[in-house]
């Protein structure tokens, strides 16, 4: 994966041209990461003559059409809210009621950590 990455940045400043192997060792040297010279050979021949722009668009393509946790969750919360509204507005103590309660969350802090993993580990 780290080789793709490395290819894919490479292939940015390549204006439109395959890549060479030192572009993407430098790319790979640059954080630290010793390239594999057969894996890279691999990769620059699967990927000769082919347009990163038309990959990368069919990829997008790809992506979209994969469930994901987001859809399911948003669907949930609205069928949810929809048996929840049924025929009776809740009483005025239960909706002020609820209010202090979400108002007693303390919002999670935000961590900085990469939790050891950094973009090519």
């Amino acid at each position: 994966m780290r080789h793709l990455a490395a290819y894919l940045l490479a292939a940015l400043n390549a204006d439109g041209n395959t890549p060479s192997i030192d572009a993407i060792k430098s790319i790979l040297g640059s954080v630290g990461v010793e390239a594999d010279e057969k894996q890279l050979e691999v990769l620059v021949k699967r990927f000769a003559g082919v347009n990163i722009d038309n990959v990368t668009r069919e990829g997008m393509t790809m992506l979209a059409s994969m469930p994901s946790a987001g859809g399911a969750v948003a669907a949930a919360a609205a069928g949810g809210a929809a048996a929840a509204g049924g025929d009776a507005a809740p009483a005025g103590g239960q909706a002020a009621a609820s209010k202090k309660e979400e108002k007693k969350e303390e919002p999670e802090e935000e961590s900085d950590d990469d939790m050891g993993f950094g973009l090519f580990d």
